[in-house]
């Protein structure tokens, strides 16, 4: 298997040894918000190798990330990016993980109202966070669009979202 990058207009940047490349991807100026699901990516070493590539990057953690993601815990992570000045996002998992940090981009900037409104009302995302991500198991194209499925439990609701503003900037896919 080759190596290779592929931009439309995400870059792909696909081959062994990839995750390395992440602190290229990323501005050098901005505070990052690394966003991650149960904890897997500390057993499988994707984790460690995150954070050896960024290890000069300034970075602030969100963990707990559930599989079809709930928007009570996205809110949580928005509050984060407010508060921390946050200028990037990095999606380390798999395509739950990845929708709710672009949900998490659109939110953190949204002028019109409540972020329920973007999914709830199709409120428009006219600015969003920049994000990337390293994607364990790229299986729904998450990594390539501007798509994002969320959960409300207090209201069982299950909404889409879709906004070219939360495409990510590249995505690594390391086999």
């Amino acid at each position: 298997m080759y190596n290779f990058e592929y931009k439309n207009p995400v870059k792909i940047i696909f081959g062994k040894g990839t995750i390395a490349k992440v602190a290229n991807e990323i501005p050098k100026s901005v505070k990052i918000l690394l966003t991650y699901g149960g904890g897997s990516i500390k057993q499988n070493g994707v984790y460690d190798q995150v954070k050896n590539a960024l290890k000069d990057a300034e970075i602030l953690e969100f963990g707990g990330i559930e599989v079809n993601p709930h928007y009570e815990t996205c809110i949580k992570a928005v509050e984060i990016v407010k508060n921390e000045n946050i200028g990037f996002l990095l999606s380390v998992g798999g395509g739950s993980v990845l929708d709710a940090t672009k949900f998490i981009a659109a939110a953190a900037l949204y002028e019109h109202g409540g972020p329920w409104d973007i999914l709830a009302r199709r409120g428009p995302v006219k600015n969003a966070i920049p994000l990337g991500a390293v994607l364990t198991l790229p299986a729904t194209g998450s990594e390539m669009n501007g798509n994002s499925v969320i959960t409300r439990v207090s209201t069982l609701e299950k909404l889409a979202f879709s906004s070219l503003k939360v495409m990510p900037q590249f995505s690594i896919l390391d086999p």
